[in-house]
């Protein structure tokens, strides 16, 4: 497996890299980490004013002072390490070595606040959501979890998007640990209190028997399984299934991760937008909102 690290000294950054060093399975597997610090770059009139070769100098030495902790880190827990700096815009630069150096997730934290009036990540995060599609383990808070085998949940919808992520939760187990649990996680309507917007405004769905709704609740929820039933036979995965009923789904699959203490919450994405309400998805993006827990993000064109 091949992960890419951007860093940048701060405490999230610190605790995906305390993270990373927890995983033990991981470790066992070998995988290659690539550090990145990104520098941003200085305007051209303080450059003139205080010549190139000086701000070099000092953009490496403030490189260097994230650089050599978080590799003393890595190397500690046993895990083999490259290490990159530049100078650019961070952002933009995450996605473009995660695609040059084929990596096959990049991890970082973020500092992002809940709500929709504050961003829902930090700047740099958003900006690596926007520019590539590498799959994202975004850290969303410094007390990220340490212990090897973990319990992780994955939000199906029916979609392509929602296979997309457990395919590669399947083909990167030990990312996970040597015992995960995982859940399967799908939200049916709840179509007693379903409502429609429409011409006239909002006006309730014309009534189901009791019958009718708990049948196609289940169509809907066997439809969302089955691709995930047979992309885990034979894994070491400890499976468990769970409908859950609403009609906003991103908060109720964020209520349930809370809840129940879920340590990642993986999702698939349509990816490839500008804003991040297009990036991740509405679901996503409601996910991101109202809940901390830490979430790992498939992206698909």
């Amino acid at each position: 497996m091949r992960i890419l690290m951007p860093i940048d000294g701060s405490t999230f950054s610190k605790a995906a890299l305390s993270f990373i060093a927890s995983r033990s399975s991981l470790i066992e597997s070998q995988p290659d980490v690539e550090l990145l610090n990104v520098q941003y770059p200085v305007s051209a009139r303080v450059a003139r004013g205080a010549g190139r070769e000086l701000v070099q100098r000092y953009q490496e030495s403030e490189s260097n002072k994230v650089i050599k902790p978080a590799v003393a880190t890595l190397k500690r827990a046993g895990l083999r390490v490259q290490v990159k700096s530049m100078v650019g815009s961070p952002g933009a630069e995450v996605g473009r070595i995660a695609a040059e150096d084929a990596a096959d997730l990049i991890v970082m934290g973020s500092h992002g606040h809940t709500g929709f009036k504050n961003l829902l990540f930090g700047s740099v995060t958003q900006a690596v959501l926007a520019s590539s599609n590498t799959p994202l383990l975004v850290l969303r808070s410094d007390a990220v979890p340490k212990k090897d085998s973990l319990k992780l949940g994955i939000a199906l919808d029916g979609s392509k998007y929602g296979v997309a992520a457990v395919r590669f939760v399947v083909k990167h187990r030990a990312l996970f640990g040597a015992t995960p649990s995982l859940t399967l996680i799908h939200v049916v309507p709840d179509l007693l209190n379903l409502v429609v917007t429409g011409v006239f405004g909002d006006a309730p769905v014309p009534g189901f028997k009791q019958e009718q709704m708990t049948e196609m609740q289940r169509a809907a929820f066997e439809r969302a399984m089955a691709p995930a039933r047979k992309l885990l036979q034979g894994t070491a995965f400890q499976v468990t299934e769970v409908q859950l009923s609403g009609n906003s789904p991103g908060d109720v699959i964020a209520a349930y991760a809370t809840k129940n203490k879920l340590d990642i919450l993986a999702m698939g994405s349509h990816g490839g937008g500008a804003f991040l309400s297009t990036v991740l998805g509405s679901v996503a993006t409601r996910v991101a909102a109202k809940c901390r827990t830490a979430l790992l993000l498939i992206q698909q064109k």
